[in-house]
């Protein structure tokens, strides 16, 4: 588990959000990708907490050569993705996170862990999951898509998803598999923010028009914390 800052210059409580990497990598990988292509004049601005997913890797990983080991996964799929195994024990793995290291403002998650971020504000709201830990507030989707298991699908995208969110979304579309899904996961959201880029399934740098945005959505979320704490 690594932490970020809490306070900038002003002594300003930053969002907190508990980040989950993509499959088969591990907190440090994630912590590493998104320091590397995203600019200090983002992330200094987000309290940013990583944690290793549950479940040592059961195969090979597809950042094997890129990134050294140990790699994670949160649970176990078939091939059509319509099969999961663990998933539960899954959820009670984050909701200790969120216990543990918390509270949080929000989620940040890549592929897998985007899978996972997008459908648990519904899963909560509807008590599969999360039950013990304060409703989550705010999410960042980067290379996300909907769930296809129909009776998970169910609670999570039974009501609209009202909480503030920004997804990131290949623009292209060939090069990162999940976007057909991922366009379909921003279906059940109200209002999100959605960033662009051409660069597949991965975690992205920013162009001028997706730092503006991104910039802008924690200025949003930086308020709402803000003025809850004074209330």
């Amino acid at each position: 588990m690594a932490g970020e800052g809490t306070a900038n210059g002003n002594q300003r409580k930053l969002p907190r959000f508990l980040c989950l990497h993509g499959f088969r990598t591990s907190g440090a990988i994630l912590k590493k990708q998104l320091f590397d292509k995203w600019p200090t004049q983002v992330v200094d601005k987000l309290d940013l907490v990583f944690v290793d997913a549950p479940f040592p890797s059961q195969g090979k990983s597809e950042v094997e050569g890129i990134f050294d080991p140990p790699y994670y996964e949160w649970y176990q799929f078939n091939k059509e993705l319509k099969e999961y195994e663990n998933f539960d024990k899954c959820l009670e793995y984050i909701q200790e996170c969120m216990i543990k290291h918390g509270p949080f403002d929000g989620l940040l998650g890549f592929s897998q862990g985007a899978i996972l971020s997008g459908a648990l504000p519904g899963l909560q709201d509807t008590g599969m999951g999360l039950t013990k830990v304060p409703k989550i507030k705010y999410l960042i989707i980067i290379g996300g898509a909907k769930m296809q298991i129909k009776s998970l699908a169910e609670k999570a995208y039974s009501s609209a998803i009202t909480c503030p969110s920004v997804h990131f979304l290949d623009i292209i579309g060939e090069k990162d598999f999940l976007k057909p899904s991922g366009i379909k996961l921003l279906e059940s959201y109200v209002d999100p923010v959605v960033i662009h880029h051409p660069k597949g399934h991965t975690i992205p740098r920013f162009d001028e028009k997706g730092l503006e945005s991104m910039l802008s959505f924690i200025e949003k979320v930086q308020a709402e914390i803000s003025t809850s704490e004074q209330v």
